[in-house]
């Protein structure tokens, strides 16, 4: 469940400083290149970064997967965010902090909206909601108030 967004900062005393910096750069990337992929395209695939061990950050995607006969989707994101999954386990030397970025709808709000999961090698975890929907007057999309979420660690788990 998601928490107010008075206590979206609350979880940074709880983890080391450079843990934090890192898991805030994540998501601060992936919520921009999420809303920059909803305002060109209307929607975006689910896709991972990764803060390499040099801090540098790389995007990590994989290949779409086809979505069940009889769905009227055109893929199938539980299986490119499982995919995705498993390759920053596998890779995950490679790097000190991960975040997989998908779009989800909040039933509770009847909204969609942008969920970053992060994680970070030392077993800190944040992960964050921001709701959007489009405006039908202007056909905008509007963003509401980031707020944080529950995650359980994937990718340092054994």
């Amino acid at each position: 469940m998601t928490e107010s967004p008075a206590n979206v900062g609350s979880w940074r005393r709880s983890v080391p400083e450079a843990s934090a910096t890192d898991l805030e750069n994540l998501l601060g990337t992936g919520v921009g290149a999420a809303q920059e992929q909803l305002e060109r395209n209307g929607g975006f695939l689910p896709f991972a970064l990764v803060v390499q061990n040099d801090g540098e950050v790389r995007l990590v995607a994989v290949t779409p997967a086809d979505a069940a006969e009889g769905t009227d989707a055109d893929f199938d994101a539980d299986a490119m965010i499982g995919d995705l999954n498993e390759l920053l386990r596998q890779n995950r030397d490679d790097f000190r902090a991960a975040a997989v970025v998908c779009d989800i709808t909040l039933l509770e709000e009847s909204t969609d909206a942008i969920h970053v999961a992060a994680e970070h090698r030392d077993g800190s975890l944040f992960a964050a909601v921001l709701p959007y929907a489009a405006n039908p007057a202007t056909h905008e999309l509007e963003f509401g108030q980031l707020a944080a979420d529950t995650n359980e660690p994937v990718v340092w788990v054994d």
